[in-house]
């Protein structure tokens, strides 16, 4: 499997160091890159033995099989639907961008023209396949989810005291948090809809890791579930279980036996 990668942040160090250095996905590898500030993506080609792109439109021209998008909202609403169109599939960290219904409905229209498939990692949170079964009959009936943050990960949060920073749906959540409560879009998009998940937003001086609190009920029953996330290494934004989950799709892209 021949992947380009959008973005050199954490997610997408990890990503090169896990596929390109540790050997984690057989048969596959980060051939290219790109990032805007193109000192550190030379630096990356370098460490990691790949190619560094100083546009994405090359990116999407060369010889790959496969696109992981670990870069911004903008990103994924700006080239997405060019690299569907190429025949690529996409893997979209930042899946934030599927809360637009247009823009979801058009570049699912283009991945029936080209074949192309979207795959969108459980980044955080858990209990999607629940969701979705609940769905497939249409006897989902509400989902919510509490997300506990340090005041260090959310801008403009207090240092010294607990605050509620938001409250409300799941796709007002994503235009004021873009990078902070994709969780929230994941999550609606196995359920009910961006319009439907209701988010609250909690600033807790008290915490030191992301928590994600799911509630939800259906004919099925009730599901309640915590996960409670360690942050990547020098970035309190990200849950290490991100990255986890866009290395796992990757792993099970091409498996001959899918569980869930």
């Amino acid at each position: 499997m021949r992947i380009g990668l959008i973005g050199g942040g954490n997610i997408g160090k990890f990503l090169l160091q896990s596929i390109n250095n540790d050997g984690l996905l057989p048969g596959g590898k980060i051939v290219c890159i790109y990032t805007r500030n193109q000192e550190a993506a030379r630096e990356l080609a370098a460490e990691f033995d790949t190619e560094n792109y100083s546009d994405i439109e090359s990116l999407i021209q060369s010889n790959l099989d496969l696109v992981v998008e670990a870069a911004t909202l903008q990103v994924v609403r700006d080239y997405g639907a060019g690299i569907l169109a190429s025949g690529k599939d996409l893997v979209v960290s930042s899946v934030g961008a599927l809360a637009d219904v247009d823009f979801y409905k058009n570049i699912e229209e283009i991945c029936r023209e080209s074949g192309a498939k979207i795959h969108l990692p459980s980044g955080a949170i858990g209990g999607l396949d629940v969701l979705k079964a609940a769905k497939s009959i249409g006897e989902l009936e509400s989902v919510s989810i509490t997300t506990r943050k340090p005041p260090q990960a959310l801008p403009g949060a207090p240092a010294n005291q607990e605050q509620v920073m938001f409250e409300g749906s799941a796709a007002e959540a994503i235009e004021l948090f873009p990078k902070n409560i994709n969780v929230s879009i994941i999550l609606s998009l196995a359920g009910l809809g961006p319009a439907q998940t209701s988010v609250k937003i909690i600033s807790d001086p008290t915490v030191r890791k992301n928590s994600h609190s799911i509630e939800a009920t259906g004919s099925f029953g009730t599901l309640s579930l915590t996960v409670e996330n360690d942050p990547m290494p020098n970035n309190p934004k990200t849950s290490y279980l991100a990255a986890l989950s866009v290395l796992s799709i990757l792993k099970n892209k091409d498996a001959v036996i899918k569980v869930g």
